[in-house]
């Protein structure tokens, strides 16, 4: 299938246009007309080799929506014209107890990644969303819900499935206590999905300017962070707490939050190591936890529980020659809440 997308040629190399092919359709595979395609700061990380050695030339994106517009001769959970979403994966072995328990992205052999990796045959580049089509096998895509914006959703294959499967693994209900750590692109779908369960969500930001927006999301309290002390007296509070940032931070200022059993699950990732006093632990029985995307019958649940709660990604739709424009934004925190491209522009 003839394909035109962005690449990045060498380790930190700017976006540009790009002509390549992707497989021909398979029996159980879809081809989908990409619609948007969201920009993920692990996006900017492994078009800069930031997270080891990378494959060129590079096709990022793992946030896509689009309408099938082909479908092979065995596909059943697809038909022509439907609304489709890819997330971080493509495969994975299918065999394994993670894989058969629906949790694909935990697969023991390692999930197949939406670019920056080979496909299971070992030869063939995988190269990811930023493109004019894709084609994907059809166990691992997603059914969107119509009455949401197509912009709007990109994003939920990444960002909003990373933050809804700790919710729902930590059962958040109605009445409890959450606190999400950021409101960027990841922490506002939080903000978004806890109140949507019940919760009464807490925003902690450095920044007091988001306040405003943290409301608006449904959240209840914010609380500045940039003067540490600010947080002791909300001490023993939170049910849970939804660690989004990347930057270093002294993180037993926010274990001693925790009440009884309370958990704080990592989901951004630092750069350093956390230096954890066990004693933040031991006092109240607390747990450190950490969590990865979602699979797929997870990413489905949270596409319908956005369809029946109306929630999207806060997005700024731009054309494809912005691209380099929006990644350096994005590391400069410039943007509310997420980059989607335009694949028409492509």
């Amino acid at each position: 299938m003839k394909s035109k997308g962005l690449a990045a040629l060498s380790p930190g190399a700017p976006l540009t246009p790009f002509d390549f092919n992707r497989r021909d359709l398979g029996a159980q595979d879809v081809a989908v007309e990409i619609a948007y395609a969201g920009i993920c700061h692990s996006d900017i990380h492994q078009v800069r080799e930031e997270w080891g050695s990378a494959i060129f030339p590079m096709v990022p994106g793992h946030e896509i929506a689009g309408r099938v517009n082909a479908i092979g001769s065995s596909v059943s959970k697809f038909a022509v014209g439907d609304l489709i979403g890819v997330g971080v994966f493509i495969d994975s072995c299918r065999t394994c107890a993670s894989c058969q328990s629906g949790l694909q992205q935990y697969c023991v052999e390692g999930m197949t990644g939406t670019y920056n990796t080979y496909e299971r045959d070992g030869t063939t580049i995988a190269f990811g969303g930023y493109s004019n089509n894709f084609v994907i096998n059809e166990d691992y895509a997603v059914h969107i819900p119509s009455t949401l914006s197509l912009e709007g959703v990109a994003p939920l294959l990444c960002a909003g499935i990373t933050l809804y499967s700790p919710l729902r693994k930590w059962g958040v209900k109605p009445g409890m206590k959450v606190a999400i750590m950021g409101l960027g692109g990841l922490g506002h779908m939080g903000v978004k999905f806890a109140n949507a369960m019940g919760a009464e969500v807490t925003v902690f930001s450095h920044s007091s300017e988001k306040k405003d927006d943290a409301i608006r999301m449904g959240a209840s309290h914010f609380v500045v962070t940039s003067d540490i002390a600010s947080l002791k007296p909300l001490q023993k509070s939170f049910d849970l707490i939804l660690n989004t940032v990347s930057a270093e931070l002294d993180i037993n200022a926010y274990l001693e939050l925790l009440k009884l059993d309370g958990t704080l699950v990592v989901i951004g990732l630092p750069g350093k190591p956390y230096a954890v006093n066990v004693g933040s632990l031991l006092n109240g029985r607390r747990r450190i936890a950490g969590s990865m995307i979602g699979g797929i019958p997870e990413m489905q649940e949270m596409l319908d529980f956005c369809g029946q709660n109306n929630i999207v990604s806060e997005v700024e739709v731009i054309d494809a020659a912005y691209v380099d424009t929006a990644y350096q934004r994005t590391v400069d925190s410039d943007v509310k809440y997420r980059f989607v491209i335009d694949a028409s522009t492509i």
